[in-house]
């Protein structure tokens, strides 16, 4: 199979990324960066493809999921413990700018694959490693998936009802905000490179990205001994901040982190006596005060449908949205105008939907090529460019290494 076409001005275009990675943060990262114009090469176990491959749903056997993570990749089999899969690695990483894996700490170094070897192979070369826990510590060589990260950063704590048990997101929420990291630290390793002139190794540990996106929780408790308790859908920081049920069965979800936004939601519910309360003044003090905040506003929208909420929530400019499932998300014409979705030819499925391109960048915009492929589809042609010839590559099936 040839090469699919690359964007030659897109902002990534000329950086070859080796992703040995599966579930998730890693795959995620690699795919961002193939989104902006990298080339991905997505290297898969001959025998045991990445798992996502059968992840969640499947429509007539081909697994939807994979389609999303596997896109702009170009995939080949390597049995990287094989001796002959190894030196074919160690021939693509002189060829790469980055590798990302995400393998317990050691497995590379057990197959002659650590830092050092690749380095030597390849002085500028960046490689992220994404684990649960980092590459040392007395958890590091633990088995961990993001569902380990989100209950350990302290998210899963402060996350449902006050009387209600610790709650865990439906969806790979630690691994998301870890790829989101990893490709930010591979592109600030590759800008440290035009300084260097050497790359180097990213040690990613999905526990922490988390813990930096959960606020000042750390500080909180370092200086004031104070830690964050369950509040459901409400906010210790501000009020009137909630869900609240409309009158024809819908929800929309309300924030007033403005002081002048809480003071417009207050009048446009009827309730501009609040607003003159000392306690009134400050989130915290709000906050403090959200079961009549919450009982003025929830009283208001409960006796309207959403669409007159939105309406005259609008017309006050006070913050207010609908809770979406995923088919109002498809429907928004919001979502619409930014293209967050959109339709990709596939030739397993024909034209499907999904995400878009994370951000829209005015010169040099980013783009899905093509979907998720199939297993080991450019096993050839990726052998063929690093200069293997059809007797090497025969060579490397009949020992099982690709």
């Amino acid at each position: 199979m040839t090469e699919p076409s690359h964007t030659p001005h897109a902002p990534l275009h000329g950086m070859r990324v080796l992703d040995l990675a599966t579930l998730f943060a890693g795959p995620l990262a690699a795919t961002m960066l193939g989104d902006f114009g990298a080339e991905v090469i997505k290297v898969e176990h001959p025998l045991r493809p990445d798992p996502s491959r059968g992840h969640g749903p499947a429509k007539d056997g081909i697994g939807l999921w994979w389609k999303v993570l596997g896109r702009n990749k170009r995939t080949i089999t390597l049995d990287l413990s094989a001796p002959g899969g190894r030196d074919t690695l160690l021939k693509l990483a002189t060829t790469a700018d980055v590798v990302i894996e995400n393998f317990r700490p050691g497995t590379l170094e057990r197959w002659g694959l650590g830092w050092p070897e690749l380095s030597s192979a390849n002085p500028r070369l960046v490689l992220a490693r994404v684990t649960a826990f980092g590459q040392h510590g007395p958890y590091s060589h633990r088995p961990g998936f993001g569902t380990l990260a989100e209950a350990m950063s302290g998210f899963a704590a402060i996350t449902g009802e006050p009387d209600g048990p610790p709650t865990l997101p439906p969806f790979g929420l630690a691994d998301s905000i870890a790829a989101l990291a990893t490709a930010y630290a591979v592109l600030t390793a590759l800008t440290a490179r035009h300084t260097t002139e050497r790359g180097q190794m990213v040690d990613m540990a999905i526990i922490e990205p988390i813990l930096t996106v959960l606020g000042p929780q750390p500080l909180w408790y370092d200086q004031l001994g104070y830690v964050q308790p369950r509040t459901g859908n409400r906010s210790r920081n501000n009020a009137p901040r909630n869900t609240y049920r409309t009158a024809d069965g819908h929800w929309v979800a309300v924030s007033t982190s403005a002081q002048s936004i809480a003071e417009r939601v207050m009048r446009l519910v009827g309730r501009p006596d609040l607003v003159d309360e000392p306690w009134f003044t400050t989130g915290a003090g709000r906050a403090d005060h959200c079961d009549v905040l919450d009982e003025a506003v929830g009283h208001w929208i409960g006796r309207r449908t959403r669409a007159e909420a939105l309406t005259a929530f609008e017309k006050a400019e006070a913050a207010i949205a609908p809770v979406y499932d995923v088919r109002d998300v498809m429907d928004d014409p919001q979502f619409r105008a930014l293209e967050s979705i959109t339709e990709v030819p596939d030739p397993d499925l024909g034209p499907i939907r999904m995400q878009n391109v994370l951000f829209r960048l005015s010169e040099t915009p980013g783009a899905i090529r093509w979907a998720g492929r199939a297993h080991g589809s450019d096993t050839e042609a990726v052998l063929t460019e690093l200069g293997l010839t059809a007797a090497d590559i025969t060579a490397l099936r009949t020992q099982g290494a690709v």
